[in-house]
């Protein structure tokens, strides 16, 4: 029999010699498993990481343009629009129903005829006193900016028909509709006339970042709706008011502590800046991770405790165009 074995040789393993196999190959496979699991972590990191980054920066970009030229109103920036006195408008009224109508005296989409200054600014926090009918199902908590401006640069055929536009020279201003006529105005040019509306409001179960636009016939529109950005979950916004003349804020503010004479334009009160701030979201949760923490939005405080990632992103806007002060323009 040994020299049959002797002749043919062993085949096969023995019980110790396969236990050990089995083992080192146990102890790879962890290790192949863990450096996968390590690998696909980073990686849903990294992803996650860039969203937020991504969509904050977009976030900022949209809102930082738009608000920096608020109150730009060509050659009547900086005074007052009164109807029947250096302004007329030909456009057909706004059904009330249809406008986002803000707080004041006058401040809907258009300027009225009280005796009070067209506001080109204004906002509040959803759930507070303050709200405009023309939004729904906003986000509790999170702050709601409305602005109006024109856009540049002016235009030589204002006949966009779903657009409002405002013609001015140095004397008056009128308001109509590109599906009008184009008015004359001596010396005039012709500017595409903006009201916008951000807010937030989830859509699936994600927030977003929206924008409300002004169109003929009004703003309370499927039409009217821009969805900008996904993840932006709470938005926070203070005015910065200068009371020295100096041109630059002294102090900032929630909405909730501007006056109406402020939102006015009362004297030594000039709006001079706005703060935005931002907590953005990533779109899914990660089940590994556990987001346990308080993130400031300027004044205020979010407190969270879930799986979704976030981040903070905020801006100072620095306001381009003078403001209204008792009638007057103030550089």
């Amino acid at each position: 029999m040994d020299k049959f074995i002797k002749m043919h040789g062993q085949k096969g393993l023995s019980l110790v010699e396969l236990m050990v196999a089995m083992v080192i190959s146990l102890f790879l496979s962890a290790g192949v498993f863990a450096m996968f699991s390590m690998s696909a972590t980073n990686v849903t990191t990294t992803s996650h990481f860039n969203q937020l980054q991504e969509n904050g920066r977009i976030a900022l970009a949209l809102m930082e343009r738009d608000v920096s030229q608020l109150g730009f109103m060509a050659d009547m920036t900086g005074e007052p629009l009164s109807l029947g006195v250096n302004t007329r408008i030909t456009a057909a009224a706004i059904p009330a129903g249809n406008d986002c109508v803000g707080a004041g005296a006058n401040n809907a989409s258009l300027p009225n005829n009280t005796a009070a200054n067209f506001r080109r600014i204004w906002g509040y926090e959803q759930g507070g006193t303050e709200s405009l009918a023309c939004l729904s199902n906003v986000i509790t908590g999170t702050d709601v900016l409305q602005i109006k401006r024109l856009s540049g640069p002016s235009v030589v055929n204002p006949n966009e028909q779903t657009s409002y536009y405002l013609g001015a020279n140095q004397n008056e201003a009128v308001i109509f509709s590109g599906n009008q006529v184009t008015p004359v105005i001596a010396n005039g040019r012709y500017w595409k006339y903006l009201h916008h509306v951000y807010y937030i409001q989830e859509d699936n179960g994600v927030p977003q970042l929206r924008r409300r636009v002004l169109k003929t016939g009004g703003m309370n529109t499927t039409a009217s709706v821009e969805q900008l950005v996904d993840g932006v979950e709470n938005m926070r916004i203070l005015y910065g008011f200068d009371t020295n003349s100096d041109r630059s804020a002294d102090s900032f503010m929630p909405a909730e502590n501007v006056s109406s004479l402020m939102w006015d334009g009362a004297p030594l009160q000039r709006l001079v800046a706005v703060r935005i701030f931002l907590l953005l979201r990533t779109i899914e949760q990660d089940p590994s991770y556990t987001n346990k923490a308080n993130y400031r939005l300027g004044d205020k405080i979010i407190e969270v405790d879930d799986h979704f990632r976030r981040k903070v992103v905020s801006t100072t806007v620095v306001l381009e165009n003078p403001i209204i002060i008792g009638g007057r323009t103030r550089q």
